[in-house]
């Protein structure tokens, strides 16, 4: 036989049978189409990370105020505060690039008759160059302004948008706490990152802050320190570095805990990049347990096919036909059985996933073009070792016992 007669037998075989096949056809779709939407999901996911810390970079290095927690419960202890001279301090270690104490609070930006609540922040020039903020319109503030706590400020791209200042936002007087404050730039639109900094918030020199918008008790006092190291530092040991230059700063005695907490990116991508790997894993694992229920869907048939159709594999050997013929005959129709489920299967999954994806996780779908490779290469091999024991059971029936079958 040839192989256009292999294939046309097959077909006619499986189309004799037009509801059994199609369930079992159904079987390898659903188990390819939930392989690849799950393999989607976790690519977009891990995408998503990469992508946020790309943004913020993994030498960069968050240190916040108060003590860890254990059990939901501060530990007490010491001064329990950052402080600007900290961030001065940290920035002469050898291993710091840039460095940027920060604070922030939310409130209400005003433009004519526009106004919107957004979150302030107080911040260092360096601080944009630690968060990686790029410019649709004018510049971010410098030293100067810092050190002159001059009435700057630059809008987020929301923040903008919202206030109806559009491009012409640069130049424009906005308040904040009644401060009047004149617009030197608004910030290229890049949505939320792993630093919090999304395009809903708005920037100002921290000691403008300290001075004109708001009084505390503390007024050297800050949230939170933002530094980035430079790219051959090493994130272990400027962590060390920072823990005891900061500890002695606070006068912290050797049995007291730390009034800060560290916070090293790398530490956490490595982390979330182990914990989405681990997802992966899990999501693969349990569409697989599909395709599993599918291949023994083609087993099952092939099985019921082969005691159907004893009398017609008797005849054929008794024409002729040799067991190679025979096996080839039923590995045939699994393997079109297969063949079919999995190219239903990957356009409604990657169809799926496209549509899927992006309204679950509010981010693009990742394709793996691998994933799908993978997933039809899977499907046949699993049509295939699914229809080796039927065609072998076939082969291996005794024609005599087979035409005398009813």
């Amino acid at each position: 036989m040839t192989f256009n007669d292999i294939l046309k037998e097959s077909w006619l075989s499986i189309s004799g049978n037009k509801i059994r096949s199609f369930l079992t056809i159904l079987g390898i779709i659903i188990g390819v189409l939930a392989v690849v939407v799950m393999v989607t999901i976790g690519e977009t996911v891990q995408r998503q990370i990469d992508n946020q810390f790309s943004a913020l970079g993994t030498n960069t290095i968050i240190v916040r105020a108060g003590a860890a927690q254990t059990g939901g419960v501060r530990i007490a202890g010491g001064q329990q505060r950052l402080r600007t001279g900290d961030a001065d301090a940290i920035g002469q270690l050898p291993s710091v690039e840039f460095v940027s104490p920060h604070r922030q609070m939310p409130t209400q930006v005003i433009s004519g008759n526009q106004n919107w609540s957004t979150m302030l922040m107080g911040v260092a020039p360096a601080f944009q160059h630690i968060q990686n903020i790029e410019m649709s319109h004018g510049e971010f503030f410098g030293r100067s302004a810092l050190r002159n706590a001059s009435t700057h400020v630059v809008l987020g791209h929301r923040v903008a948008r919202e206030l109806g200042l559009g491009q012409n936002a640069v130049g424009q007087t906005v308040r904040i706490a009644n401060v009047p404050l004149t617009v030197v730039g608004v910030t290229r639109e890049r949505g939320e990152s792993m630093g919090g900094t999304g395009d809903d918030v708005v920037f100002v020199p921290l000691t403008t802050m300290q001075k004109r918008i708001s009084s505390w008790r503390f007024p050297d006092a800050v949230n939170t320190i933002f530094l980035r190291l430079y790219a051959d530092a090493e994130n272990n040991f400027a962590t060390e570095q920072i823990t005891m230059l900061l500890r002695e700063r606070h006068r912290l005695r050797d049995d007291q805990p730390d009034t800060f907490q560290i916070t090293d990116m790398k530490q956490v991508m490595e982390t979330m990049n182990t914990v989405a790997g681990f997802m992966r894993m899990l999501l693969v694992s349990i569409a697989s347990v599909s395709l599993l229920v599918g291949s023994i869907g083609i087993m099952n048939m092939m099985l019921v096919s082969v005691a159907e159709r004893t009398r017609e594999i008797g005849i054929r050997k008794a024409i002729g036909a040799k067991e190679s013929n025979i096996i080839i005959q039923f590995m045939s129709e699994s393997i079109v059985i297969s063949f079919l489920g999995s190219m239903v299967g990957l356009v409604l999954g990657i169809a799926g996933a496209m549509f899927l994806v992006p309204r679950l996780l509010d981010y693009p779908a990742a394709v793996s073009y691998w994933a799908v490779v993978i997933s039809f290469v899977v499907a046949i091999v699993v049509g295939l070792a699914s229809g080796v024991f039927p065609a072998i059971k076939a082969a291996k029936l005794n024609p005599i016992d087979s035409l005398r079958h009813e």
